[in-house]
């Protein structure tokens, strides 16, 4: 067995980062985060790129602090696939508490689809509880390049921070 050690960041995600950020999701979805980093410059959101030495980003999400108040609502997190279970999910959730906390907010919620069980259980060893679910949808890419109406349910979780 070799065992890699990546020496991470956390760091706000900018316009030239999308370029490299192709297996987060397709041209439409990596077109709305672009929309969504214009939201950071005045404030009502963080958009989070980790990175190892590189600088090149292995995951992203954003914390909302628009949807309610007095809390930072997690949302589009994605690690790259190649990635995954290397803790690099952890790192950016923690990282994205961290913002929640300087902006001196004391709670976390997010939604992760009811499909994604394991994306559940990583959210559950952080220490974030349901409390409640919802219909959410959004609009998806196609391999075509059309766009569909993408429906799921969403359990809502949430975490109080020290």
């Amino acid at each position: 067995m070799i065992n890699i050690v990546l020496k991470l960041s956390a760091r706000d995600l900018v316009h030239a980062d999308l370029a490299a950020c192709g297996w987060a999701g397709s041209d439409h979805h990596l077109a709305a985060v672009a929309k969504q980093l214009e939201r950071v410059r005045v404030g009502e959101i963080d958009y989070l790129a980790i990175c190892p030495a590189s600088d090149i980003p292995v995951a992203k999400g954003g914390v909302d602090y628009q949807v309610k108040k007095g809390v930072g609502t997690l949302w589009q997190l994605a690690v790259h696939p190649a990635l995954q279970s290397c803790g690099i999910g952890t790192f950016l959730v923690e990282a994205a508490e961290l913002r929640i906390r300087e902006r001196g907010l004391r709670r976390a919620e997010l939604g992760v689809e009811e499909s994604n069980p394991r994306a559940r259980a990583l959210y559950e060893r952080l220490g974030y509880v349901a409390y409640d679910r919802r219909p959410d949808s959004w609009d998806e890419q196609a391999p075509d390049g059309s766009l569909r109406r993408y429906e799921t349910m969403c359990t809502l979780m949430r975490k109080q921070l020290a």
